[in-house]
């Protein structure tokens, strides 16, 4: 797909949003998405690099609303499994698979259709050549994430700003990392749930 066709597809999504009733993330529900991201490295790492990944969520919302004002929101434990992940170096691409076994999502309260949520992430990343060159083919990647969700009547979109720390934590005698930010866009779903929706 050509990306004026992608992005005229999301703009279709986002507009036929508001139409319906929303389903929100609630206390006792689960979240399931699919989700493909991508950017480019900024100062403090290996540069001249590019990423591109693309994966599955499941995720638990645990708790009902807490916190005042607004801070107020939901906590959700959640898992990513990444079978697509590209590293374009300048040597060469890799690719890799890798899994986010550490995920932790604050959801504010929705206003109207939309629900942000900030989000700390943890995984590992196994490529099939070194990331960065003359490393190693295995990585941990640390995340933080400020992102939201447009919601819609069973199904919604995330639109998420992700900043991406990519380093192999001495496992090889280099470790210069890999530091990217990257957009990332998702359509899942929130399923179950108990309680009144704030």
């Amino acid at each position: 797909m050509t990306a004026p066709r992608w992005l005229a597809a999301v703009v279709v999504l986002l507009c036929a949003a508001p139409c319906f009733a929303q389903a929100a993330p609630e206390q006792g529900g689960n979240e399931v998405q699919i989700w493909a991201g991508g950017g480019h490295s900024v100062p403090g790492g290996t540069a001249n690099t590019g990423a591109f990944n693309a994966g599955l969520r499941y995720g638990w919302i645990l708790t009902g609303p807490h916190l005042p004002g607004f801070l107020r929101g939901r906590f959700e434990y959640a898992l990513d499994a990444v079978p697509v992940f590209l590293v374009f170096q300048p040597a060469n691409t890799a690719y890799g698979v890798g899994f986010d076994p550490l995920g932790l999502k604050w959801n504010f309260q929705r206003h109207g259709r939309i629900s942000p949520y900030l989000e700390l992430t943890g995984g590992t990343l196994f490529t099939d050549h070194n990331v960065p060159t003359y490393t190693n083919t295995v990585n941990f990647m640390d995340q933080a994430t400020l992102g939201m969700h447009i919601l819609g009547p069973k199904y919604n979109v995330s639109l998420e700003l992700r900043y991406m720390h990519i380093s192999n934590a001495g496992l090889a005698n280099l470790n210069p990392g890999i530091n990217t930010v990257q957009i990332r866009l998702g359509v899942g779903r929130f399923l179950g749930g108990r309680g009144k929706r704030k």
